[in-house]
């Protein structure tokens, strides 16, 4: 890959006048290289180095046209414009840098083949299960790499908040079990460098956009993860974040317009009141507030509205989906960039790849806010988003909240029921993702009491009802986070991931038995479900939950699933004809984790358990 880190120096073409110095030194060209076959011919170059604005630029290749050449405020950048002809052919060609009719330096940028297909890729959908996993915490496959010399943070896994040593090997060596597990898509946390003092494991604070850290491997590493994911039927989701970058960013000492940030430092965090943006009644100040404050002080909040800096972070976007044939994007803190640049890029990604998926978060419990952002909203006219998904947080919160809540057993299922009934607000519910606990928030298992029977009937409903699931990584064996709202412990490593571990989930090795039933569980629930084309692809139908029993049926016009949830503790007899709309008295059904066969028009469901019934004729 023609790309170098660093001071680099260009070789001189000729003589140098003298006073203009011996050497040109680039320091950044972003993108590193580019394709030829892109649905948008426009490409932005853009030239970090010393003094370069004062240089002359050139180039010279077929289907190549300069359409302008941008000399910002700082004296060293250079932002090059081009189009670029729908014949133009793969190749190389020399940018050239002169001074004083004198050639100063010359860099060569190259021009790939686009990949057969690219353009029609698909990214992840209902039919998949996304598996989301921190990198640093996941497995480290190379110890060496644990810490770097050129990074500001070493390792240190007794530290709950610093680096621990997972990396992109360790993930590659796991492709077997993540995949036998049954998922389908791996959403990884932020891979690309994040070189801050500390906590930078995290991995939301970009120091470069176009490097992955080295803390996690390399770019061919990166390449190697994607092609084996998708060899194992896994497609790859990219974390990124067009809100804010690190405060270590390589472009904080030099910006290239004085309105690269929204804000100076000294303007204070963000009020987090992603309500503003609807609220009538809101004043000006509180909505600037929530999109301009920085969201904290180690993160700058970068200003879209330059229209150099949208282009940028636009074609960062695109260049990774083609360069690691992405399946997928996961949008960090999407609301806070504001509406109008939100459409800009997620209508030039989609119009790129238009089978593609990005899932935007907005962290609401509030399902109208959430649903302004999806694409084919009509409730605001000034909302045209080309966002396909969303994190569904009001269905995560209400379902912690029905397994929780103390009350009449009747009313237990209602919040949710009456949630899922809020669905007409958005324009493509079964896009939403939809989970049980991510690295963001405490692990699902200890939110429900560290309660095995409740487990079953969240994961259940989860993975059969509409949207497409996400699960965190240790999920599947009960991990917990002893101390409520502690980032560093909701993030813990997975058993096995490190030599010497004492328990191994990838092997099943020292698991206890809860531990052991809750991975055979879900390995279970997950396999069936690739084969299921009602919840993979179906429609859904829910009765008013009754008695503590929540039942609802996933179909298609061949295939019906019957899904039963009883949160009583002791067993209860269903009624089959209840649910004549969707049973026939000539009906029998199928237990999907046991395979009984059930037949009669009765169903006995056991305490606190759910049942998945594929109903036959």
């Amino acid at each position: 890959m023609n790309r170098i880190k660093g001071l680099i120096i260009l070789v001189l073409a000729g003589l140098i006048p003298s006073g203009l110095g011996a050497i040109t030194v680039l320091q950044q060209v972003e993108p590193p290289f580019w394709w030829t076959g892109m649905k948008d011919r426009h490409l932005q170059v853009m030239m970090h180095g010393t003094g370069i604005a004062s240089h002359d630029l050139k180039l010279a290749y077929p289907g190549i046209r300069i359409d302008s050449v941008v000399k910002p405020s700082s004296p060293n950048y250079l932002i090059l414009y081009l189009t670029l002809d729908p014949s133009v052919k793969p190749g190389s060609f020399d940018i050239t840098l002169s001074e004083m009719g004198k050639v100063t330096g010359t860099w060569n940028y190259k021009l790939l083949p686009r990949k057969a297909g690219s353009e029609s890729r698909q990214g992840f959908n209902p039919s998949d299960v996304i598996y989301l996993l921190m990198p640093d915490r996941f497995a480290n496959g190379d110890p060496s790499n644990d810490s770097n010399p050129l990074m500001l943070e070493s390792a240190n896994r007794a530290n709950p908040g610093g680096r621990h040593g997972g990396d992109l090997k360790g993930i590659i060596s796991r492709l077997d079990y993540i995949q036998s597990m049954g998922f389908t898509a791996l959403w990884v946390n932020p891979v690309v460098e994040n070189n801050q003092p500390q906590y930078s494991y995290h991995g939301y604070s970009t120091t470069d956009f176009y490097k992955i850290d080295p803390r996690y491997g390399t770019m061919e590493d990166y390449l190697t993860l994607s092609s084996e994911a998708s060899k194992h039927g896994i497609k790859l989701i990219m974390d990124q974040i067009m809100n804010h970058c690190g405060s270590g960013h390589w472009w904080m000492n030099d910006m290239p317009y004085p309105d690269w940030l929204r804000t100076p430092q000294n303007a204070g965090p963000t009020n987090h009141r992603r309500s503003t943006q609807n609220d009538p009644y809101a004043v000006a100040s509180d909505r600037a507030g929530y999109e301009k404050g920085w969201f904290v002080t180690t993160m700058p909040d970068m200003n879209q509205d330059n229209v150099h800096l949208a282009r940028y972070l636009i074609q960062n976007s695109i260049w990774w989906i083609e360069y690691a044939g992405l399946g997928g994007i996961r949008h960090d803190t999407h609301s806070y960039v504001g509406p109008e640049f939100m459409e800009e890029w997620t209508c030039a990604i989609m119009n790129e790849y238009p089978a593609f998926n990005i899932v935007g978060e907005e962290w609401s419990e509030n399902p109208a806010i959430i649903a302004k952002w999806q694409r084919g909203y009509s409730g605001r006219a000034d909302m045209h988003s080309c966002l396909p998904s969303l994190m569904d947080f009001p269905l995560q919160m209400t379902l912690i909240n029905c397994l929780t809540r103390a009350g009449r057993i009747n009313d237990q299922w209602v919040p949710l029921y009456e949630m899922l009934g809020n669905d007409f607000l958005y324009p493509d519910p079964f896009h939403l993702v939809i989970f049980p606990d991510n690295h963001d928030i405490d692990r699902f298992y200890t939110k429900i009491g560290e309660d095995i029977g409740l487990y079953k009937l969240g994961i259940t409903f989860f993975l059969t009802t509409r949207g497409i699931p996400q699960i965190y990584y240790g999920t599947e064996v009960l991990l917990t986070n002893a101390v409520l709202g502690n980032d560093g412990l909701r993030r813990g490593d997975f058993p096995g991931g490190w030599p010497g571990d004492s328990v191994n989930a990838f092997t099943g090795s020292g698991l206890t038995p809860d531990q052991g039933t809750a991975q055979d569980f879900m390995k279970k629930l997950l396999n069936w479900r690739k084969g299921s084309e009602a919840v993979c692809k179906g429609k859904l139908l829910h009765y008013a939950p009754s008695e503590g029993v929540y039942v609802y049926f996933r179909y298609t016009g061949d295939e019906r699933v019957m899904v039963i949830l009883n949160k009583n503790l002791k067993a209860v007899s269903l009624d089959v004809n209840r649910f004549s709309q969707m049973i026939t008295p000539s009906d029998h059904f199928t237990d999907v984790l046991t395979g009984a066969r059930i037949s009669g028009e009765k169903i006995e469901v056991p305490g606190k358990t759910p049942l998945i019934l594929e109903v036959k004729k």
